[in-house]
């Protein structure tokens, strides 16, 4: 299980490999997000982008599955205060395949929490032309070796 101690300033990890399909972006954005450029794929021809595109919360979403598929599920995550500088670099189409990279910007003890690192990271979403589509800097906070053990007590 990862724990505070085990994130260093400076570390880069890189992982997943999500095939994005017509069928899921219309989907959510149906649920979330109904947008005609995500939801119709004839209006989105004759748009801006030229084709359906995915919506920027589906491709969060994305992000958010492959960081706890990786990271996030094996951890001592006990959640997050929020997130900076989310940005929407360019358009997630159908057949798009996204993983993600993430470094570590910064690492400190809780001066308030005991037991608990605050981890700051810049995340970049890439799609298979190593071509960000999604940037931000989460804020994350995890557990120390010797609370974590002793929560599992």
């Amino acid at each position: 299980m990862l724990t505070f101690e085990d994130f260093t300033i400076g570390q880069i990890t890189e992982f997943g490999d999500y095939l994005v399909t017509e069928e899921e972006i219309i989907e959510f954005a149906t649920k979330y997000d109904p947008q005609p450029f995500h939801t119709d794929p004839e209006f989105a021809a004759k748009s801006f982008h030229g084709k359906l595109i995915g919506s920027g919360w589906m491709t969060t979403a994305i992000m958010m599955r492959m960081l706890c598929d990786n990271a996030l599920t094996n951890s001592s995550s006990i959640g997050s205060p929020g997130v900076d500088n989310l940005r929407w670099v360019k358009p997630v189409y159908a057949g798009d395949r996204l993983r993600v990279h993430c470094e570590i910007l910064s690492a400190r003890e809780s001066k308030t929490r005991p037991g608990v690192g605050i981890v700051v990271q810049k995340v970049a979403v890439l799609n298979q032309n190593d071509e960000a589509v999604m940037t931000l800097q989460p804020t994350s906070m995890y557990l120390t070796r010797i609370a974590a053990a002793q929560q599992q007590k």
